[in-house]
C-alpha cells in the first residue's frame, strides 16, 4: 500500500523540521510542496528523505495541494494524505485517518476537531469563523460535516483523480468536501487532535477563510 503524505509549505522554517523528523520513522512517502517560500523552508526540507516540489511563485495552499496530488498520482500513490507543515496535526493520527479507507473501503476521510478529541481552539475561530463556515457550507454547498475547515484528510487515488482542486486559497477545504459529496464518494469523518500555536492564529487568517468562501461562491 503506497501511502503518500502531501505537505504544502510556505515560510514554515520554524515548524517543518520537527514535522518531517516525526514522519521520518513512519512508513509513508512524503511530498513537500514549497509554495515559493522566502525563508529557509526549502533548506530544511532538503535535509530529510522527502520528494520536494517547488512553485516558482506563491500560489497559496489549495494550488500546492493540487500540485502534490498530481505528483503523488504520477508516482503510483494508492492513498493521499493532506497534512500541514506547521505542527498542528499529530503524525501518530495518520493511521487513524487512513484506516477507514483500508479497512472499510471509504473513498475519502476527513479529520474533525469536533468528534470527541479536545483541541484548544482560538475563541474567534470556535465562535465566529467555524459557525459561519458551517452555515456557508450547508446553504451553498450542501455540505453538513462537523468540521468545515479541516486540512487533515485522506483520499484514495481514484478520489484524487476526481477531485481537482480549483480554489487556490482557503476555500479549498469546502471545495474538496463539496466535490466529494457531488461525486457521491463514500465519506467518513474521524476525530483528530489539533494543536494551536500563537504563530498564525490572528484574526486575519479567519477573515481570509470567510473572504475566500464568499469569493468562491461569487465566481461560480
Amino acid at each position: 500500500m503506497n501511502i503518500c503524505i502531501v505537505i504544502p509549505a510556505y515560510n514554515e522554517a520554524q515548524k517543518i523540521g520537527a514535522v518531517l523528523s516525526r514522519l521520518a520513522d513512519l512508513p509513508y512517502r512524503v511530498v513537500v510542496v514549497d509554495d515559493a517560500s522566502t525563508d529557509n523552508t526549502v533548506d530544511i526540507a532538503q535535509k530529510f528523505s522527502v520528494d520536494l516540489l517547488r512553485h516558482k511563485v506563491n500560489r497559496n495552499q489549495g494550488a500546492a495541494l493540487q500540485t502534490g496530488n498530481a505528483y503523488a498520482l504520477s508516482q503510483g500513490a494508492d492513498i493521499i494524505v493532506h497534512f500541514d507543515a506547521d505542527g498542528q496535526f499529530l503524525t501518530e493520527e495518520i493511521k487513524d485517518v487512513v484506516r477507514p479507507i483500508i479497512e472499510e473501503n471509504y473513498d475519502i476521510v476527513f479529520g474533525s476537531r469536533f468528534l470527541g478529541k479536545k483541541s484548544q481552539l482560538p475563541r474567534f475561530k470556535e465562535f465566529v469563523i467555524f459557525p459561519l463556515a458551517r452555515i456557508f457550507n450547508r446553504l451553498f454547498l450542501k455540505v453538513n460535516l462537523t468540521d468545515p475547515q479541516s486540512g487533515f484528510r485522506a483520499m484514495t487515488s481514484a478520489a484524487a483523480r476526481q477531485i481537482i482542486i480549483e480554489q487556490d486559497g482557503n476555500a479549498h477545504c469546502s471545495e474538496i468536501m463539496a466535490k466529494a459529496i457531488s461525486y457521491k464518494l463514500k465519506i467518513k469523518e474521524v476525530p483528530i487532535t489539533v494543536l494551536y500555536h500563537e504563530f498564525g492564529q490572528g484574526l486575519s487568517g479567519g477573515w481570509k477563510i470567510i473572504k475566500d468562501l464568499l469569493l468562491s461562491k461569487l465566481s461560480k
